[in-house]
């Protein structure tokens, strides 16, 4: 029962939004990807947010529910039926009487099964499609026959365009440009270690008063190169985010300065790579809204890099919906951990594999440390920390990692605004 009122609440809202797209008209900008899709649609909207009227998907909307949501500007009724009724005549007078609606839609379009963005790019056609990574083991790979399938899944987002769309994607990822070549409309690299049309590089992180505050890189288009400076978050995956942020806002003739100025303005994205005070004088490094082998071999590089007078200590969950190639995947990050971090926390029955490994290439048993229990590791972890520490925080949804952040966070009464996850709702699961 409740899955059929969950499908006809689906029908309804995407119809209204059907109806809305068609009244309003509106430039579609469509992310899809398998890392930083969100991260992403943030940067793109504080880009362009001063410029013309645009509106972005709220949180991780980005399903077949969430898109017509973010579409109708309506938010996420949960197990409600009365909100989820509520939702339908709002969305019902939106759609039919709506005035002043956004020039520009910023959707987050992601998949979880076969079909899901076909579906989408069914009634919604972008203008822009951007594309993030489709790396060799993506996160809800289980679903599909290996990474190729997930890979030609998201690029029905290109096979969506409009005949004058453009595609601006991430010219680094050799599955991407060889997805590309059949495509017809005009393509925009962006990269940090291949030349394109918008390259970012010289990335270093920024310090200040002996920690890191985030990243400084700078951003070269055509005879152009602007300076851009993250605050609040580090890793590559961001470098590669601004770098995509300029470049769309070059479509919408935004000056690259004034949308690299934006990007040293803008908020961090909860739980993706997010630089946050601790207590006892820590640094957390909070990338816990989910996990995939490249996302967690990009946060451990990050955490490598970063210099500090105190330990370097990885906290890393289970990466789930990997399927047959769960148990490869946590043996590969458990080989990188050594050389990152000075102390290893597992959480979860597949990272004692992780674990397993990191004691194969080198770490003493005395610092890894393995917990089924997510409460139970934060409980005892705050309690072994010291001044100084780094420490990252990284694992998929399911392991609820966020509850660990908030318990070893200088000021947990932040939780809401910091973390992900803080919904009554999500509360109660």
């Amino acid at each position: 029962m409740k899955q059929v009122f969950k499908q006809i609440v689906i029908a309804i809202i995407t119809a209204e939004a059907k109806l809305l797209l068609k009244r309003a008209r509106p430039t579609i900008i469509g992310i899809t990807g398998n890392v930083g899709k969100t991260s992403t649609k943030d940067a793109i909207y504080t880009v362009l947010k001063q410029h013309v009227h645009t509106r972005k998907s709220q949180k991780s909307f980005n399903s077949d529910i969430g898109v017509p949501l973010s579409i109708l500007g309506l938010q996420n009724g949960w197990d409600s039926p009365l909100l989820w009724l509520r939702n339908i005549v709002d969305g019902a007078i939106s759609a039919l009487f709506s005035r002043n609606y956004p020039e520009v839609l910023v959707l987050e379009m992601g998949v979880d099964r076969p079909g899901d963005m076909k579906r989408l790019c069914s009634w919604v056609k972008p203008d822009i499609a951007v594309l993030t990574r489709f790396p060799d083991v993506p996160s809800h790979v289980e679903y599909f026959g290996g990474p190729d399938e997930v890979a030609a899944e998201k690029m029905e987002l290109v096979n969506g365009l409009k005949p004058d769309g453009v595609v601006i994607y991430n010219h680094d990822d050799e599955r991407i440009r060889r997805s590309l070549q059949e495509v017809r409309q005009q393509a925009i690299g962006y990269s940090r270690y291949s030349q394109s049309q918008f390259t970012a590089g010289e990335d270093v992180i920024h310090y200040e008063q002996g920690r890191p505050v985030g990243l400084q890189f700078v951003v070269k288009h055509i005879d152009e190169t602007v300076p851009v400076t993250v605050y609040g978050a580090l890793g590559v995956p961001h470098v590669y985010i601004s770098a995509a942020a300029l470049a769309v806002a070059a479509q919408f003739a935004v000056p690259l300065t004034a949308a690299a100025e934006a990007l040293g303005r803008n908020k961090q994205t909860p739980g993706r790579m997010r630089l946050l005070p601790g207590k006892n004088d820590i640094t957390i490094l909070d990338d816990t809204y989910n996990s995939s082998p490249a996302a967690a071999e990009q946060a451990l590089t990050a955490l490598k890099e970063i210099t500090t007078d105190g330990r370097k200590i990885a906290v890393l969950g289970d990466m789930l919906e990997l399927g047959q190639f769960s148990s490869r995947a946590h043996e590969h990050i458990g080989k990188l951990v050594p050389e990152a971090a000075d102390m290893l926390v597992t959480v979860g029955m597949r990272s004692r594999k992780t674990a397993e490994t990191a004691l194969e290439f080198g770490m003493s048993e005395k610092v890894v440390w393995q917990y089924d229990d997510i409460d139970r590791a934060a409980d005892e972890i705050a309690r072994k920390l010291e001044p100084g520490d780094v420490v990252l925080v990284k694992a998929s949804q399911g392991i609820r990692a966020e509850r660990l952040v908030k318990t070893i966070l200088k000021e947990p009464d932040q939780a809401p605004e910091l973390l992900v996850r803080q919904s009554v709702m999500w509360d109660k699961r």
